[in-house]
């Protein structure tokens, strides 16, 4: 069988702080309530996503990763991760805060949990009127003042709080404290690894549990940088129907492209699988006069081997991921 552009069925899930933007404004169907995530692409070990679309429907991403290996993800990628997808992708909708909360880096994550760490990034898609992120420390922190401050429910007073507004965008390396405020639907890119250690949670009561979140402050803090850092936004320009530097890292690059015509994408320099994430408006994908749709809230994968492609919409953000 050959390749084409894949949509995945996207799994979803309950958490304590979803709500239902996911549904009304993300057009996604499901009818549990408290939604908070809808993983579009994932290869978490018993979370893996299958083909949504074409002579693949079925397959899960592991299943195409063994059959096609380097002609789906890409020779370097396939030389470097095996039969392992390295990045897992989601929208995420925060009806409430999320915990404050950290990721531990590679070595500590293999170490604890034999995982890839957790380097993530986030594009805002919507947030109501002083919505909110905590990104970071507002200044340098010693360990114990951090460990005062935790005891005494006044972590709010060192950490780094960001108003925002759509389009914001923002990385969060290993070990940077943060938390999605309330009123936030975000685009999330992130490694392959459901590690995260929650530090504080509010005192919430979970209503599937009725109890609270279990809490990892002494993991934690093995895992977090304390360093104050001068801007925690990601700057980024806007140009039209081209790819804009969003975030680079060594574990995924991300571009936004304003469409607003038909573009020609020419991968043939690229050894990587290609993410289009549509974070606004609607387009269609031609590759070998067959004709893709992808409106807001779809996401679609272009294995390595298709190296053009073209791209037509009136007015749409894509967010373009490559390893």
């Amino acid at each position: 069988m050959k390749l084409y552009p894949i949509k995945f069925t996207p799994l979803f899930y309950y958490r304590i702080w979803g709500g239902d933007k996911l549904k009304t404004i993300l057009n996604k169907k499901y009818r549990e309530d408290s939604i908070g995530e809808s993983w579009e692409i994932s290869d978490v070990d018993g979370y893996e996503t299958r083909v949504a679309n074409g002579d693949l429907k079925g397959y899960t991403l592991k299943e195409l990763i063994k059959q096609f290996k380097g002609d789906f993800v890409g020779d370097q990628v396939y030389k470097r991760f095996k039969d392992n997808f390295p990045l897992l992708i989601k929208f995420i909708d925060a009806k409430t805060p999320l915990s404050i909360q950290v990721h531990p880096n590679n070595l500590l994550a293999m170490k604890r949990h034999n995982s890839f760490g957790k380097n993530e990034m986030w594009y805002i898609m919507d947030a109501e009127k002083e919505a909110e992120l905590i990104v970071g420390f507002n200044k340098d922190v010693e360990k114990e003042k951090y460990i005062e401050h935790l005891n005494s429910s006044t972590l709010n007073e060192i950490l780094n709080i960001e108003k925002i507004k759509k389009g914001d965008t923002f990385y969060i390396p290993t070990g940077r404290v943060h938390a999605i405020g309330a009123g936030v639907l975000l685009a999330e890119i992130q490694q392959t690894s459901d590690i995260t250690y929650r530090i504080y949670d509010y005192d919430r009561i979970d209503i599937k549990t009725e109890q609270k979140r279990e809490l990892h402050t002494d993991l934690a803090l093995d895992a977090i940088d304390f360093k104050y850092y001068d801007n925690y936004k990601t700057k980024y320009e806007n140009k039209e129907n081209t790819s804009n530097k969003l975030v680079y890292s060594q574990y995924f690059r991300t571009n936004i492209i304003n469409i607003s015509s038909a573009i020609k994408k020419d991968y043939s320099n690229i050894d990587s699988f290609v993410i289009y994430m549509c974070v606004s408006g609607s387009l269609s994908i031609e590759h070998k006069s067959n004709i893709y749709n992808l409106k807001t809230g779809e996401t679609v994968l272009l294995p390595a081997v298709i190296k053009q492609v073209k791209i037509k919409s009136k007015d749409a953000k894509v967010l373009e991921i490559v390893i």
